[in-house]
């Protein structure tokens, strides 16, 4: 999904999560663009949450970038661009996870891979209304719903097995 110039590539990336029942059968749908070229990401879970899935998209879309790139990265998800843009995820990081009332933060995992992630790309959050008129977060949720349908299901090991050990954190 990189370009060969010196140059930091642009990538567009839409995301979408999809839960039935949250928590319940779920999935995420990603779409890298960049120049010519498209590639769409999916991936179903057997028992996780819409936020978990809408981060999901996310690290997928940047974990796959092979190289710094300067990313506009579309979501329907407020948890998602607010949490970046308003910097509480790093607030929760920084205190150990937890939240300014001293709650635990919810999806600590993922919050960890996606600030990682954040800091190798130059990234800008657009928040669009969903099932609005936005082509490809439409896209995405159809991929999305269409993983968390599918017969190739994976656990959310992050929900499922935390969820166990140490439910508040979830």
């Amino acid at each position: 999904m990189t370009g060969g110039s010196s140059r930091m590539s642009q990538v567009i990336i839409y995301t979408d999560g999809a839960c039935s029942g949250n928590p319940g059968p779920g999935g995420y749908g990603t779409i890298l663009q960049s120049g010519k070229h498209s590639r769409e990401l999916s991936q179903g879970y057997r028992k996780t949450t819409n936020n978990r899935m809408e981060l999901m998209a996310v690290i997928a879309g940047l974990q796959i970038l092979t190289r710094a790139c300067e990313v506009t990265l579309y979501s329907d998800s407020r948890y998602v661009v607010d949490a970046i843009e308003k910097g509480w995820a790093k607030s929760w990081k920084a205190r150990g996870w937890k939240k300014a009332d001293k709650q635990p933060a919810m999806n600590a995992d993922l919050w960890a891979r996606a600030l990682e992630l954040l800091l190798k790309h130059k990234v800008k959050l657009v928040w669009v209304k969903g099932h609005a008129s936005n082509e490809g977060n439409n896209r995405c949720d159809e991929l999305a719903v269409a993983a968390s349908k599918s017969g190739d299901l994976l656990v959310d090991t992050g929900y499922e097995v935390a969820k166990e050990v140490v439910p508040s954190l979830l």
